[in-house]
């Protein structure tokens, strides 16, 4: 773009600025673009596999054309297979019989680059000498020999995020970076580590370090503002600093079991004394009789019954053995047998 704006009054045409995968740009990488753009500096063309009212900035989208490219005609692949074997040297030098292709573009989904692959993963399963034969049967069977290892739909994309957040629960840092590598390396979705890193600081963490869960929300924000390669610095190092935190699944056994509580008891009536009273008519109903304000008491602390009378007493949550949580439990001491673990 600064060569352009030097250049201008030499060029009688604009260049053109192509960038492939337009979406992988973050917020402040496309604002970037918005100045060259709108006075004329380059012609910008950008690809995007992604719906753009959700991946380009509206300021960018409102001052391009967008061109929606439509999957490939059965005619249109048929042109290009036909092609490919008339004028690739290599595939012109093999034993090559066609008898069926509907196998062939129905598993290409109209996408001609992804055709060239699957004839190439076909071609190269034969042996040196071996007539190649294109027909349903041999290019699904011989496709499936071949699949990808990493598909960001498939099972392996469950895999190995499974095997991230195994590594992260079992705090193993090395695990945690090495299955954060593979993710990478195969192109997965940035942002879909760190939503799941966010999941797991609560999850998995929660209350024996609630710095965990700000950590990855702070690295989710780096991670889109950023975008990559740069991305993958502070995923690494939120992965770390999560893997070698003190676990605890507190707050996810205490909301299950009030869930589960919900389920079986259903609407439980809320007790007189939290309800709220707005006008004389409540209040005349007892709507908060007998409410004991807690910054009215010592330490700002009273013990009143918050549940319905059917689970008076239910523990949801229980603190767990951890430094953090111990000090909760140590505060919760003041209610006594009823909620602490303190003897």
């Amino acid at each position: 773009i600064e060569r352009s704006r030097s250049n201008k009054m030499f060029q009688k045409n604009r260049p053109i600025l192509f960038i492939d995968e337009i979406h992988r740009f973050s917020k402040s990488q496309q604002d970037a673009l918005l100045g060259a753009v709108e006075d004329g500096t380059i012609v910008l063309i950008g690809a995007t596999t992604e719906n753009p009212s959700f991946e380009v900035i509206a300021p960018l989208l409102s001052r391009c054309q967008v061109y929606v490219l439509k999957s490939l005609l059965v005619n249109d692949l048929n042109t290009l297979f036909e092609r490919a074997l008339k004028e690739d040297d290599y595939l012109r030098s093999l034993d090559i019989r066609v008898e069926e292709t509907e196998a062939l573009f129905r598993l290409s989904g109209g996408d001609a680059r992804k055709l060239l692959n699957i004839i190439e993963i076909v071609v190269s399963s034969y042996s040196e000498g071996e007539t190649i034969l294109f027909n349903n049967e041999e290019v699904q069977g011989r496709l499936q020999k071949n699949i990808v290892l990493y598909d960001k739909n498939g099972e392996q994309h469950y895999d190995i995020i499974s095997a991230f957040i195994k590594s992260i629960r079992g705090s193993d840092p090395n695990g945690a970076v090495y299955w954060l590598a593979r993710m990478i390396t195969a192109g997965e979705d940035p942002l879909f580590i760190a939503r799941r890193m966010v999941i797991l600081s609560s999850e998995d963490i929660g209350l024996a370090n609630p710095n965990a869960f700000l950590m990855a929300n702070a690295c989710f924000d780096a991670v889109h503002k950023i975008g990559m390669p740069e991305g993958r610095i502070p995923l690494s190092q939120t992965a770390i600093y999560l893997a070698t935190s003190p676990k605890s699944n507190s707050a996810y056994k205490a909301i299950e079991g009030a869930s589960a509580t919900v389920r079986d008891k259903g609407d439980l009536s809320v007790p007189l004394h939290l309800r709220n009273a707005p006008t004389d008519l409540m209040k005349e109903l007892g709507y908060a009789k007998d409410y004991k304000y807690a910054h009215d008491f010592q330490q700002n602390f009273v013990d009143q019954e918050f549940l319905p009378q059917e689970i008076s007493g239910t523990r949801f949550y229980t603190p767990q053995d951890n430094p953090r949580e111990k000090e909760i439990d140590k505060f919760l001491s003041r209610w006594g047998e009823k909620y602490s673990r303190r003897k």
